[in-house]
């Protein structure tokens, strides 16, 4: 297992565009927890989902649309990989046009909480904290997906991966990664290595999962990619 000195996670997260002088300040436990609000925002904050779609979201997708419980979540407009239509969501059933948060990597915490509160409506929906938290996500946790993921698979290593598996997740999520029941098996869901590497850096919204968002991210890369070993059913 692949544990980074501060120096050494610091400079792989610098490729994005910010400084490691300016990430050092950063509460990696806001980022987390603001990934988790990019995530689904209404779990965290344990708050019904929303029931009427968010006016911003565009009606050509027919199908998210008429989904409010999905168009509100910010994943859902800019993708699990934080580039909206130049990324994963380009294309496919959550094409939505929009485009991503890669722009305001290194940006202005400050600048995106107003714009989250005033452009996005949030403004009575999160608390100061929870959009500092979310505004410390995209500002300071995107990352490089050209390291860890290729042809739609994660590029990391499945042993090393392995080893983090059944030392970190096994209790949780069993052996063949088919726990808790009421949620599908972890190697159907490591199909989207976007969305999974999310979560396994940042948490699952309104669970326990541990975030591994302070530790060298090529771990999770190659969680990840172990994931994908194990059985789909």
């Amino acid at each position: 297992m692949r544990i980074a000195n501060v120096g050494y996670a610091l400079a792989g997260l610098a490729l994005v565009g910010f400084s490691t002088a300016a990430l050092a300040e950063v509460n990696q436990g806001s980022v987390a927890r603001g990934g988790k609000l990019y995530d689904k925002w209404y779990k965290v904050v344990g708050v019904d989902a929303p029931t009427v779609s968010h006016p911003l979201y565009p009606a050509t997708n027919e199908k998210y649309a008429a989904d409010p419980a999905n168009n509100w979540r910010c994943k859902e407009c800019h993708g699990w990989d934080g580039l909206g239509v130049d990324g994963a969501y380009g294309s496919g059933s959550h094409k939505s046009g929009i485009k991503g948060i890669n722009g305001m990597a290194g940006g202005d915490p400050a600048k995106v909480v107003e714009l989250l509160r005033r452009d996005h409506l949030f403004g009575d929906k999160l608390s100061d904290q929870d959009l500092t938290d979310l505004a410390n996500f995209v500002v300071y946790g995107q990352i490089d997906w050209t390291k860890y993921v290729a042809d739609k698979k994660s590029t990391g290593d499945v042993a090393n991966g392995q080893q983090v598996y059944e030392t970190a997740c096994i209790g949780c999520h069993g052996a063949e990664g088919k726990l808790p029941k009421d949620m599908p098996p972890l190697g159907s869901l490591a199909s989207n290595p976007w969305e999974v590497m999310h979560k396994v850096l940042n948490g699952q919204p309104a669970e326990a999962m541990p975030a591994l968002r302070a530790i060298d991210h090529q771990v999770s890369a190659d969680l990840v990619a172990y994931l994908a070993t194990l059985p789909a059913q």
